[in-house]
């Protein structure tokens, strides 16, 4: 048992499995990119009825920043960090841009235990996704309102989508899990709620939310088929834009997502 009940890996996951150079690139990366998290959420609106009723959502993002000339494949345009919501509806290179963020969060200098590097572009840039026995895919699970834009949990730094089970621990294990630092997202299970606190360093000021549990396990099930959706598309997307190399993306993207291999 760890830090507030939660499980040695969650625990140490700001040291990144070990890997002092993947917390020191992501931090870098953060840094350049705060405050994203910040900027108004596209969600929010106004009404003028007074009340407005909670739409409660749970969805699976990748943190994102500017690809920076990247040219191995076709890659979406975005001028500032921020999240992409990842399912089984994105363009190709909205897709494209999501290979290249997961990759890029594993392209580190190889071990002699993974291998010689190739010495090409492109082999070189996969190397680490290819051959790295613990991935990495900066995100996780964000929990919003998306009609008033509030936002409940954020993956913060140094958190990754690989550890999405995590949630489970908060229904079906100690009852707790955290998400990242900056914001220090953490969910608690009281009883037959869940408790969503945005930030638990910001006590006085982060947004609040208890949901019952059996409300907070259908929002899982659906982001775990949004995932599952979205590596399904990658999937084809592999066989299109990397036909040499796809299989092996499509099983390490399944890896760095934890999820079983799209059939």
């Amino acid at each position: 048992m760890g830090l507030f009940g939660i499980t040695e890996q969650t625990a140490m996951r700001c040291v990144s499995s070990g890997c002092p150079q993947r917390t020191a690139k992501l931090c870098r990366q953060r840094a350049r990119c705060e405050p994203h998290a910040a900027a108004e959420s596209p969600w929010r609106h106004h009404s003028g009825s007074g009340i407005i009723p909670r739409v409660i959502v749970m969805q699976p993002v990748l943190e994102i920043s500017p690809a920076d000339s990247f040219a191995l494949w076709p890659v979406g345009e975005h001028e500032s960090c921020g999240y992409l919501v990842l399912n089984g509806e994105l363009t190709a290179a909205q897709v494209g841009t999501a290979v290249m963020r997961i990759a890029d969060c594993n392209d580190f200098e190889p071990q002699e235990e993974h291998g010689p590097c190739p010495t090409d572009p492109l082999g070189t840039f996969l190397h680490g996704l290819l051959t790295l026995p613990d991935l990495f895919a900066a995100g996780g699970f964000r929990v919003a309102d998306t009609a008033t834009g509030t936002v409940f949990v954020e993956p913060g730094c140094c958190n990754g989508l690989e550890t999405w089970r995590d949630w489970l621990e908060v229904l079906d294990g100690t009852g707790c899990a955290a998400f990242g630092h900056d914001p220090s997202s953490m969910a608690e299970r009281v009883n037959d709620m869940v408790r969503l606190t945005l930030d638990v360093h910001e006590t006085d000021a982060s947004p609040v939310i208890e949901l019952p549990a059996d409300q907070v396990r259908r929002l899982l099930a659906g982001a775990q088929q949004e995932l599952q959706d979205f590596l399904g598309l990658a999937g084809t997307w592999a066989e299109q834009h990397l036909p040499v190399h796809a299989g092996a993306v499509t099983a390490a993207l399944a890896r760095a997502l934890d999820l079983a291999p799209a059939p």
